[in-house]
């Protein structure tokens, strides 16, 4: 199933003005593409009412993402040490990877084991893997995670510098979990430095070539470490929102 990165406006992906990897590799092979959001496997996303129509109007799309903006800056407070704020300009550039489903909870369960090195690490990325016991343990009320803005089932991560998540609704109304470029990114590197302990280069090699479904969590995670970590890296230099499509 497929599983993007989106980073840009959030006034261009609402009105659907930007391409996903599919809908390249589509129009590159002259072939129909489709924007309808894929089916997600069980235990992959957080799930919420249905989305409110979108209009398709950039103006009106536009105002509504600013609204929301600025509602929920006002309900974050003193929390966040300055204002939320990024381009929302039809000029502003967007990047797309697909880091995949099977990549993206390899790489959100390699960091959990990370932090729980006494359990074993399965082989493979489990069906269910929301279920792991390591997941479970680094989503504890009770334990403080390394890699929240990772393991913590976040769907939008904002161009500001926060070191905590939080549960909030979207420009849609849903209900999901919000956090931090810029501390994603600084979790990602940490993660590396603690596990693979790769170099740049060897690093961006591993998005290279999208493993196949039956390829190891660890070579799954790579792929997908290497994905993000560049996504991340844009939505960090240019000041933009991260969000998961499904």
């Amino acid at each position: 199933m497929a599983l993007d990165v989106y980073v840009g406006p959030l006034t261009r992906y609402y009105t659907g003005e930007w391409e996903n990897v599919g809908d390249r590799s589509a129009r590159g092979s002259g072939a129909a593409a489709s924007r309808g959001p894929a089916d997600s496997p069980v235990g992959s996303a957080p799930t919420g009412r249905p989305p409110m129509e979108r209009p398709k109007d950039a103006d009106v799309v536009r105002a509504r993402v600013l609204d929301w903006r600025e509602a929920l800056g006002r309900s974050l407070g003193d929390r966040i040490a300055a204002p939320l704020d990024w381009d929302e300009g039809a000029a502003a550039p967007y990047f797309t990877g697909r880091p995949g489903w099977d990549g993206f909870g390899s790489l959100v369960l390699w960091a959990a084991y990370a932090e729980h090195p006494a359990l074993r690490l399965p082989l493979t990325l489990p069906e269910a893997w929301d279920d792991d016991l390591a997941l479970i343990r680094s989503n504890s009320e009770t334990f403080r995670s390394r890699y929240s803005h990772l393991v913590r089932n976040v769907e939008l991560w904002l161009p500001c510098e926060v070191r905590f998540v939080f549960e909030g609704e979207d420009v849609d109304g849903r209900r999901i979990v919000v956090g931090s470029a810029q501390t994603l990114l600084g979790q990602l590197a940490d993660l590396n430095a603690a596990t693979w302990k790769a170099g740049e280069a060897e690093a961006q090699s591993w998005s290279r070539r999208p493993p196949t479904g039956d390829a190891s969590l660890e070579l799954q995670a790579r792929y997908a470490f290497a994905v993000m970590t560049g996504l991340v890296r844009q939505a960090v230099e240019h000041r933009l929102p991260i969000k998961l499509d499904y």
